[in-house]
């Protein structure tokens, strides 16, 4: 029986520190009729991302893309399925993706979906993996190292966050391309997952050991690219063990994101100048027009046994607000998304 009911969550209120199940607002609303054109989607898996925070701060607040507004549906790169169509761009029963938000059903004209019959994926590869490493998360582990870090074999990679998502797979494109691979993360667990299983030549558990020491004594010839995802100490300590014409990717600065206080600039600043270093922050969607290249070899890739990952599924969209502060205090391993409803 077809569903009547959207169930939604809308922004209440724009975060101060972590996200609280306050700031979102539960809504539900009926299901409207077709106009000519459109299509209806449902929404299966839902991506929780660092990049969520950023966009539900204030207006003021300097970002990349329009905030969400008080009372919208809560922006979020979902996969879901076509369960009606009036457009003849798309057939019921297609499986697309796009920013399809926080909710269960989806309708639009067609602008914005991408049907994942495009691009094809491997036997056994599950649903989810397009909102992995054939998505966002690859396509930004692609381009960010590849594109700005230009690994040469033999060079030492370091990279923050290292268990996440993106890290996780920075490291191992890394080690492909001849590197030497040094992972940063949080717990014993996560360090031994990337050593042990991802491949990483050694990895810094942040919480427990010095950072600046464990640099030192593991890049005894320094860094050559450093693959930054969290910001603050991690990125300031780096910066101190920079190699000569080193590249310093700025993919994201989750230590920062629930700061309430202005954020203090790297004290190792200068470093970028004596090393003649080169800095340079990036955004996937940059790179969307060479799409096709990434998913080519991250394919091949995965289908060859060469590229790990993990997930970290949430079961019912209405745990969406809870479960996106697992991206903050590192509790999630892996990929973090939420099952929104039952794959066709």
């Amino acid at each position: 029986m077809k569903q009547t009911k959207n169930r939604q969550w809308r922004l209440a209120s724009h975060p101060i520190g972590l996200i609280k199940d306050s700031d979102y607002k539960w809504h539900e609303e009926s299901i409207p009729e077709l106009k000519d054109g459109e299509v209806l989607v449902r929404n299966i898996y839902l991506s929780l991302d660092p990049a969520n925070r950023g966009w539900i701060n204030p207006a003021t607040a300097p970002h990349y893309v329009k905030p969400v507004s008080i009372g919208e549906v809560m922006r979020g790169i979902c996969i879901g399925v076509i369960e009606e169509s009036t457009n003849s761009q798309f057939e019921n029963g297609e499986i697309v993706t796009g920013l399809l938000g926080w909710q269960d059903y989806f309708i639009c004209d067609g602008k914005g979906l991408t049907s994942l019959s495009l691009f094809p994926r491997p036997e056994k590869a599950p649903l989810s993996i397009y909102l992995n490493v054939f998505g966002m998360i690859g396509l930004t582990a692609y381009f960010g190292l590849l594109d700005i870090g230009k690994p040469k074999e033999g060079e030492t990679l370091v990279v923050s966050a290292a268990a996440g998502a993106v890290g996780s797979l920075v490291g191992q494109i890394g080690k492909l391309k001849g590197c030497r691979a040094i992972g940063i993360a949080g717990t014993e667990e996560k360090c031994s997952w990337i050593t042990k299983e991802l491949g990483f030549d050694a990895a810094i558990n942040y919480k427990t050991e010095s950072v600046r020491d464990r640099l030192k004594e593991l890049c005894p010839n320094g860094i050559d690219i450093y693959f930054d995802n969290v910001g603050g100490d991690v990125l300031d300590t780096a910066l101190g063990e920079l190699n000569l014409h080193a590249r310093v990717v700025i993919c994201g600065m989750i230590s920062t994101y629930n700061s309430m206080k202005p954020v203090s600039g790297p004290h190792n600043f200068v470093r970028i100048l004596t090393k003649r270093a080169l800095v340079q922050g990036f955004i996937v969607t940059d790179y969307f027009d060479r799409m096709t290249e990434a998913l080519i070899d991250l394919m091949s890739w995965y289908s060859s046994g060469k590229l790990k990952y993990r997930e970290h599924i949430v079961d019912g969209l209405e745990n969406a607000p809870i479960a996106i502060n697992k991206l903050f205090d590192g509790s999630n391993k892996g990929k973090l998304i939420i099952k929104i409803s039952e794959e066709p």
